[in-house]
């Protein structure tokens, strides 16, 4: 009634291949990728805002951020000052700055990393009482 199988199983190869095969990130060491993704995604907007308004408190929430990207990273972040923005642009600048500090603080509240989640929830609230221009 049935014909016999002739072909071989896709699904007995991967029951041969060993799991040293390949590299394997945990879980930890994702979330920090991630994290750092996140925070540095900031960092280019806040350097921008930077060129846009000068600010004591934007040159120290950049300087915090570039620490937290050497301590997950291991090495400093290279960083380059954007003269092309215009000041109409503030307030994307601020809003995008606001939901990339919420996307860090998700992150690092999953991870329990309490340095990073206190500096990404003070970017989201100075970013979302920015002064609109």
């Amino acid at each position: 009634m049935y014909e016999p199988i002739r072909t071989k199983s896709v699904h007995s190869t991967v029951a041969r291949t060993s799991s040293s095969d390949f590299p394997h990130r945990s879980r930890e060491e994702e979330l920090d990728i991630q994290l750092a993704g996140h925070l540095a995604a900031l960092l280019a907007v806040t350097d921008e805002l930077r060129a846009l308004e000068p600010s004591d408190e934007l040159d120290v929430a950049a300087e915090r951020l570039a620490g937290q990207l050497t301590r997950l990273r291991g090495a400093s972040p290279s960083r380059a000052l954007s003269a092309a923005a215009s000041t109409s642009r503030l307030d994307a600048l601020h809003q995008r700055a606001h939901a990339l500090a919420g996307r860090a603080l998700v992150v690092a509240a999953s991870r329990a990393d309490t340095a990073a989640a206190i500096l990404s929830a003070e970017r989201m609230d100075a970013h979302a009482v920015a002064p609109v221009a």
